[in-house]
C-alpha cells in the first residue's frame, strides 16, 4: 500500500485525530481561556478609555485611543499565550516563529512604521492640536484629526487633506492656532479727512461680531499711492470666521464710506498731448 506523502490531506487528518485524542479536554479549556481573555480585554479597554478620558488628565484623543488599544492588545496576547500553552502548543517555538515573522513584516512595512513613530511624536510633542489652523508642505487648513499614521486637514474649500505623519516631522510648520489675522486694504482720496476715515473703519470693526476684541485690530495708513491714500485693516477672527468676516468687513466699509461721502478713487492717469511745430 502506497504511503501518503507528508502534507497530504490524509496525513493532516491523522495528525488532527491524534491531537484531539490526546489534548481534546485541554483544547476546550484553551478555548474557554481565550474567550475569557477577549471578554477581559474588551472590559479593560472600556475602563481604560473612561479613565484616560477624564478632564483632569487633559489627554489628546489619539493618546486615549492608543492607551485603550494597547490595554486590549496586551491582555489578548497574554490570554492567547496561556491558551496556546494549555492546548499543548510549545509557546517558546511559537514566540520564535512570531519573532521571525515580525522581522519580515517590519522590513516590508518600513514606511508604515515610520508613520507610526512620527504619529507618536506628534501626539506627545503637540506641535499642533485638533481645531488649530496650520500651514505646512505647501498646504494649509484646520486640523480635523491626528491619527497614528496620518493627519487630516480641512481646507478652505471644504476639501480634506490627508498627510502621512512621516512627512510632517522635521518640516517647517506654521501654526496659526485658533485665531487668524486678516490683512485688508482700502484706498481713499488725498483730500479725505484721514482721521474720519480711520474712525469710520474702527466703527465698522466694532460693529462686526466676528471681529475679536482681543487682540486689538490694527488700523492705519500704510501707503501713499499714486492716486490714493491706502489704509490697512488687520482685525483678528476665529479660524471658522476668517473668510466670512473679510467679506462682511469690505461690504460694511464701502457702505460706511458712501454714507459719509468718503470717496474710494479709481486709478487715474494724466495724458498730455504735445503738438510738434
Amino acid at each position: 500500500m502506497q504511503k501518503d506523502s507528508l502534507g497530504s490531506p490524509f496525513e493532516w487528518k491523522a495528525r488532527l485525530e491524534n491531537y484531539f485524542a490526546e489534548h481534546g479536554p485541554s483544547f476546550l479549556s484553551a478555548l474557554v481561556i481565550l474567550a475569557f481573555g477577549i471578554f477581559i480585554a474588551r472590559w479593560l479597554g472600556k475602563t481604560a478609555r473612561r479613565w484616560l478620558g477624564r478632564p483632569e488628565l487633559q489627554l489628546e484623543p489619539p493618546i486615549q485611543m492608543l492607551g485603550t488599544r494597547l490595554a486590549r492588545l496586551l491582555v489578548f496576547i497574554f490570554s492567547l499565550l496561556i491558551a496556546a500553552d494549555t492546548a499543548g502548543i510549545h509557546v517558546t517555538a511559537l514566540l520564535t516563529g512570531l519573532g521571525v515573522i515580525g522581522v519580515g513584516v517590519g522590513l516590508a512595512m518600513q514606511s508604515v512604521l515610520g508613520n507610526l513613530i512620527a504619529g507618536l511624536n506628534l501626539i506627545f510633542t503637540r506641535p499642533f492640536r485638533v481645531g488649530e489652523y496650520v500651514e505646512l508642505l505647501g498646504v494649509q487648513g484646520r486640523v480635523l484629526s491626528i491619527e497614528l499614521f496620518s493627519t487630516t486637514l480641512l481646507n478652505n474649500d471644504r476639501s480634506e487633506i490627508i498627510i502621512p505623519n512621516h512627512k510632517i516631522v522635521g518640516e517647517i510648520l506654521r501654526n496659526y492656532g485658533q485665531i487668524r489675522q486678516l490683512t485688508m486694504n482700502v484706498g481713499v482720496d488725498y483730500g479725505a479727512d484721514l482721521n474720519a476715515v480711520l474712525a469710520t473703519v474702527r466703527g465698522v470693526l466694532d460693529g462686526n461680531p466676528r471681529v475679536l476684541k482681543e487682540p486689538a485690530a490694527g488700523v492705519g495708513i500704510n501707503l501713499l499711492a499714486d492716486s490714493s491714500v491706502n489704509v490697512t485693516i488687520s482685525p483678528w477672527t476665529t479660524v471658522a470666521d476668517y473668510g466670512t468676516a473679510q467679506t462682511e468687513i469690505y461690504l460694511a466699509v464701502v457702505e460706511a464710506f458712501r454714507t459719509k461721502d468718503i470717496n474710494i478713487p479709481l486709478p487715474q492717469r494724466e495724458v498730455r498731448l504735445i503738438e510738434k511745430k
